[in-house]
């Protein structure tokens, strides 16, 4: 029988604005510990439950193949999953030798379980021994920003990987918000007043779209 304590470790999810759990693993690209990451660089950490199979083979093949726009948005990509680092260099090898795509981002042996349980990504109802499809988008300081989960039978969405991801970095950038679908080059949302004088700003200020005072967006310079 499982101890309190067991149970409260496999069910540890880190939340938003959380500071990533720190770590050391082996990985595909040597020894590896989060927080000797570059302070300047964003992180996507994101766990596929099993090497070998259909479902992961087609999400990492997506992040290999898109790593460049990753790289534009000054961000590291980190896989994982429970095997071990014969599994992983097997996989790499047998995916680039059949379909020409190299995982050439590191990929952690996580064998022991243990990064697995410090970020949530073992979830009893759906799999005891696999990691579920999460994502942890992690921003220079290393802070959780954003957390996505997916279970074992649905494969993720590279387009709004990159979209989110990219949206987070404008926000910090410009001090706005992103509205529903926002996308590179659309309009963002600009804070709404706190004050009067700022609400009477607001009405006076042709260079916002306003579609009421507490909404308004702007074009910005990127």
């Amino acid at each position: 029988m499982e101890t309190e304590n067991q149970i409260t470790e496999i069910n540890t999810m880190p939340r938003i604005g959380d500071q990533a759990p720190d770590f050391e693993a082996v990985t595909t690209k040597g020894n590896i510990k989060m927080s000797d990451f570059a302070k300047d660089k964003w992180i996507v950490m994101f766990s596929h439950p099993a090497d070998f199979t259909p479902v992961c083979t087609t999400e990492m093949s997506g992040f290999a193949t898109r790593k460049a726009e990753f790289d534009a948005l000054n961000t590291e990509l980190l896989g994982l999953s429970i095997d071990s680092i014969h599994a992983h260099l097997g996989w790499v090898d047998n995916v680039k030798q059949t379909t020409g795509v190299y995982f050439d981002f590191p990929i952690i042996a996580d064998i022991d379980m243990k990064v697995s349980k410090k970020y949530g990504m073992l979830q009893p109802n759906e799999s005891e021994t696999a990691a579920v499809r999460a994502v942890f988008f992690i921003d220079p300081t290393k802070k959780i920003r954003l957390v996505m989960y997916y279970p074992l039978n649905v494969g993720r969405n590279m387009d709004e990987i990159l979209r989110a991801l990219e949206a987070l970095q404008v926000s910090d950038k410009h001090g706005v918000a992103c509205p529903l679908d926002w996308k590179k080059g659309d309009k963002a949302i600009v804070p709404p007043p706190k004050n009067l004088d700022e609400y009477n700003a607001r009405l006076a200020d042709d260079s916002v779209e306003k579609t009421s005072w507490y909404l308004a967006k702007k074009n910005l310079d990127l």
